[in-house]
């Protein structure tokens, strides 16, 4: 059994539709984030860093309880323990990867700077304009990589559902996937799967 801490975030949804796509079976834990409850003592003794999502498996390495924290290291590990989502081909595993880090590296913090100062930062402009082109830039190197395969990886992974849940919120910027014709294809493709939609409703608040 898998204990989701979790709230209604990108990185937070990633992990619960990667759990729905595997089937892994889970109990979630709402984290509120307006209420400061990822710094309580209960939950950084799970995740020190303070920070959603973060699991418990009950049954981790050796039937030994095991806590994973970092949305990506989630991802991998439970596509790992269920050897799903994840491509076999060691090139393909590789590319996987590789677009799993441009998200945790580039698409993640990129995006997230841009969300916080449309929020915070009025009358900064500077900063503005500097997320908001890195944004256009990051997703226009997504289309390009969807114009040249179906998925991020060839084939449907945990790079896509990382990368998914951010491109997601690009309406919320002003910011019309119409623009990126690829990316749009592959987003609708992604947000019409069963377990894509169920996860997205984690945690019911």
């Amino acid at each position: 059994m898998i204990e989701l801490y979790t709230w209604t975030t990108p990185n937070g949804t990633k992990a619960s539709i990667m759990l729905e796509e595997t089937g892994i079976p889970y109990n979630v834990h709402a984290v509120n984030l307006g209420r400061n409850e990822q710094r309580t003592p209960e939950f950084l003794a799970i995740n020190p860093n303070g920070r959603i999502p973060a699991i418990v498996d009950t049954e981790g390495p050796g039937g030994k309880p095991i806590s994973v924290f970092e949305s990506g290291a989630i991802l991998i590990y439970l596509a790992e323990k269920s050897g799903r989502l994840i491509p076999r081909d060691p090139a393909r595993r590789m590319e996987a990867i590789e677009w799993l880090m441009f998200q945790m590296a580039g698409v993640g913090p990129m995006f997230g700077q841009l969300g916080w100062f449309k929020r915070n930062g009025a009358g900064n402009e500077q900063a503005i304009t500097r997320y908001t082109d890195e944004t256009i830039r990051l997703t226009g190197v997504v289309d390009q990589r969807l114009g040249q395969a179906e998925y991020l990886a060839g084939e449907y992974s945990i790079a896509d559902i990382a990368n998914f849940t951010w491109i997601g919120i690009l309406p919320f910027f002003n910011l019309d996937l119409d623009r990126w014709p690829n990316v749009r294809r592959w987003h609708a493709a992604i947000a019409a799967r069963p377990a894509v939609q169920r996860g997205l409703k984690v945690p019911s608040v």
